[in-house]
């Protein structure tokens, strides 16, 4: 059993102190918010994440896992010390270090000798050398070990990898820290700390580039009379490609993809290199959302001005609370933007969203058809797929839906007398 201090009970924080509990450790997380340390003393987690309450829950009854909001009491004779704590993007592209910095400066003092500071968090190339000095402790090893967390499947992920990277500058600490992920059977790929650093920003840009390929490709679809499902299909099977994030939608978002991309472009900018291509990729995620606008502004008959139009789905994919850098509510800025009155009903949302004040937020599905010239599908909820569209066809103005997720049967809907348009499907 190892002590270890997790710092920040967010998505990675959160999954990786209750995975950490899980192995064996005794794990103490901590978080600024009161709130929501107050909710996981009492076993209740705050986000929608798949199997994280039941390991939160198990933590707690075998008493390897605590929560507090004292980060100096918590990392006082620890061995490890996890940063997990947020770098959002600043108004300039770059990756916000504050809150990094203030936990290392807060903590400095308090760590135990030779124990060792762990970049979990996702920082800049070069961001052990911040923490260092933010630590003031010559002794303490400063590692980098990124997440690899999908939102949804965070515990899976965790729970297997398909790689462990280690950046560290000595390999006595690499060691270390690799006998915490001894239960796990995947590579660990011990490297220094700036390449560490580096293979998790372009690991994000290069998903986010095959889904801003992909969309591209699908509007190449439409123009050509193509079917982007077998175009991908075909591209999948292909060992050098694969399967994966080759679905279009209505473009790639939540809290890494936006937020890493545009971070990476301004490390290389600072480094004198133009990472055009990357850019490029933002571009084509930037206009897949005015793409898919267009379609259901065509479908409700050119204007949706003064029109409701009905929104399903609003977190950035399914099986996640997540809004943050959602494409389905940059669809619904764009619609409110063009003068529609939009009703938006998901599964994980009950309160109104900030920022989309104007919105009537339904309870259920239905609500939301209710006398809308056009539905537009944006996130791909499995639920969606068992609505009695025969009922929806009959709670609306007209039967129209722009499935920007492919969810959905064309031929089915047609028969319920829908039009119907989907993403790069003819």
């Amino acid at each position: 059993m190892t002590r270890i201090a997790v710092l920040g009970a967010g998505y990675v924080g959160l999954t990786t102190a209750a995975c950490l509990a899980h192995f064996g450790h005794q794990v103490i997380c901590t978080d600024v918010n009161e709130e929501r340390i107050a909710a996981l003393v009492n076993g209740v987690v705050p986000i929608v994440e798949a199997e994280l309450p039941e390991l939160v829950r198990e933590g707690l009854s075998n008493g390897l896992l605590s929560f507090s909001t004292d980060n100096a009491d918590a990392v006082h004779g620890v061995e490890f010390t996890f940063l997990c704590v947020p770098t959002p993007q600043s108004p300039s592209g770059r990756a916000d270090m504050s809150y990094i910095e203030a936990a290392a400066r807060e903590i400095g003092p308090h760590l135990a000798r030779e124990s060792i500071v762990v970049n979990k968090s996702t920082v800049p190339v070069g961001s052990t050398k911040v923490v260092e000095r933010a630590l003031r402790r010559p002794d303490v090893a400063v590692l980098s070990n990124p997440e690899f967390l999908r939102e949804g499947s965070a515990v899976h992920d965790f729970l297997h990898p398909d790689r462990i990277v280690i950046g560290a500058e000595s390999e006595a600490s690499a060691v270390r820290l690799s006998a915490l992920f001894l239960r796990l059977s995947a590579p660990v790929v011990v490297t220094d700390p700036a390449s560490a650093e580096t293979i998790k920003y372009a690991a994000n840009a290069f998903l986010a580039t095959k889904v801003s390929f992909i969309n591209a490709v699908a509007a190449l679809c439409e123009a050509v009379g193509a079917d982007v499902r077998q175009v991908a299909l075909g591209l999948g099977y292909d060992r050098r490609i694969g399967p994966e994030f080759l679905r279009p939608g209505p473009g790639w978002g939540g809290s890494c993809f936006p937020k890493d991309t545009a971070a990476l472009i301004r490390i290389a900018e600072d480094a004198g290199y133009d990472f055009g291509l990357l850019a490029g990729v933002v571009a084509v995620n930037e206009e897949q959302h005015q793409r898919v606008v267009a379609k259901a502004v065509e479908l409700a008959g050119g204007s949706v001005q003064d029109r409701v139009v009905g929104v399903l789905g609003l977190t950035f994919k399914a099986g996640t609370d997540d809004m943050r850098n959602s494409p389905a509510v940059e669809i619904v800025r764009h619609l409110i933007r063009l003068g529609a009155i939009v009703k938006a009903y998901d599964p994980t949302v009950r309160e109104p969203v900030a920022g989309l004040d104007d919105v009537e937020l339904c309870q259920d599905p239905y609500a939301a058809c209710e006398g809308a010239v056009v539905m537009v599908l944006a996130t791909e909820w499995d639920e969606f797929r068992w609505l009695d569209f025969d009922k929806v066809s009959g709670l609306m103005e007209r039967p129209a839906l722009m499935d920007c997720r492919n969810l959905l049967e064309g031929a089915m809907l047609r028969r319920f007398g829908f039009e119907y348009k989907a993403v790069g499907i003819p």
